[in-house]
C-alpha cells in the first residue's frame, strides 16, 4: 500500500466520488471497470476512495469506457485531477482540523459563494474580535496557541471577499444571529458596522430575515453553498453534531439552492436589510 494518501483532501475525495458515479451510471462493476483500463480492481477502487490521484490520460479513457459524452464534466474532473495548488491554508495543515483547511480550498476554487446563518454571523463577515469569542465558548477550552491558529485562519479566510479576485457572494442572516452580543456590546458593535462596510461592495449582497417574518421554519437549514467550477460540482458545507460534512450530490444539491433562493425571496432586501442593521447597532 506504498504510496497511497494518508489523509485525502475533500477536493480528492469528491473527484474520486464523481469517477465513481460515472463508473455506477453505466452500470460497470469495479472489475469490469479494471479489466477495461487494464489495470487491478485494487488500483480502480483506490481511484475512487481517493487514495491515489489519476493522470488527465486515464481519467479520460475511463469516462470514455463508461461511455460520459458531458465533456464539460470531463474537463472539470481532469482540473480537478490535475490541480496541483498549495494555497496560503497548507500552512495550517498538521495544525489545525483537516475541514478547516478543505474549507479554505473549497472556497478558493468556489466560482461563488451563499451563505445562509440563523445563529451566528458568516466566517465570512466576522471581525477578528466576534470570531475570537466564538471560537473561545468552545468546551473543552481551546489552549490559547490552538484559539490564535483559528481566529487567524478564519480571518485569512476573508481574501475571497477582499482579495484581488473576489467572488459573487450572498449572505441571508437571521435578525437573531445580529441581535445575540457576541464578545460583549463594543465586539457586537463592530461587528454590525463591518457587516454594514462589506455589504457596500458591488460583489456582495447582505439580506436580512427579521423576526418580523411570519412562518419562517427553516431553523435547520444553515449552510454554506460553494459554486463548483459546473454546477454537478457544486458543494454544500453543513455543520453537524460530529463535524462538518460536505454534501455534493446533485438531489441534495438541488434541495438546498432551492432552499436558499426561498430563504433569499422572502427575506429583506439589501437596502432594507442595511436599514435594520444600522438601527440594530444604535439599540446595542
Amino acid at each position: 500500500m506504498a504510496g497511497l494518501r494518508p489523509e485525502p483532501t475533500a477536493r480528492q475525495m469528491r473527484l474520486g466520488t464523481e469517477l465513481r458515479r460515472l463508473r455506477e451510471a453505466a452500470d460497470i462493476t469495479g472489475r469490469e471497470a479494471a479489466a477495461m483500463l487494464g489495470v487491478s480492481s485494487a488500483q480502480i477502487s483506490q481511484i475512487e476512495a481517493a487514495q491515489t490521484g489519476v493522470s488527465e490520460k486515464r481519467l479520460r479513457s475511463m469516462a470514455a469506457n463508461y461511455s460520459c459524452s458531458d465533456e464539460e464534466l470531463i474537463s472539470a474532473l481532469v482540473r480537478m485531477a490535475t490541480d496541483r495548488t498549495r494555497g496560503w491554508w497548507e500552512e495550517y495543515r498538521g495544525q489545525l482540523p483537516t475541514s478547516f483547511l478543505d474549507l479554505s480550498e473549497l472556497e478558493h476554487k468556489a466560482t461563488f459563494r451563499w451563505d445562509l446563518d440563523l445563529l451566528h454571523v458568516s466566517g465570512l463577515l466576522q471581525t477578528e474580535d466576534y470570531a475570537r469569542a466564538l471560537f473561545s465558548t468552545r468546551i473543552p477550552e481551546l489552549p490559547d496557541t490552538d484559539l490564535d491558529l483559528r481566529v487567524r485562519h478564519r480571518m485569512q479566510r476573508r481574501v475571497i471577499l477582499e482579495g484581488a479576485t473576489p467572488i459573487p457572494y450572498k449572505a441571508v442572516i437571521h435578525e437573531a444571529a445580529l441581535r445575540i452580543s457576541v464578545g460583549g456590546r463594543a465586539a457586537a458593535q463592530a461587528q454590525l458596522a463591518r457587516i454594514l462596510e462589506l455589504s457596500e461592495a458591488d460583489h456582495i449582497s447582505v439580506r436580512v430575515i427579521p423576526f418580523a417574518l411570519e412562518r419562517f421554519d427553516d431553523t435547520g437549514s444553515a449552510m454554506i453553498y460553494a459554486g463548483g467550477s459546473i454546477p454537478k460540482l457544486d458543494t454544500v458545507v453543513r455543520d453537524g453534531p460530529h463535524g462538518t460534512a460536505f454534501v455534493d450530490s446533485e438531489a441534495q444539491l438541488g434541495v438546498f439552492r432551492t432552499l436558499f433562493r426561498r430563504v433569499e425571496a422572502v427575506s429583506l432586501d439589501p437596502e432594507r436589510s442595511r436599514d435594520l442593521i444600522h438601527k440594530l447597532t444604535k439599540e446595542l
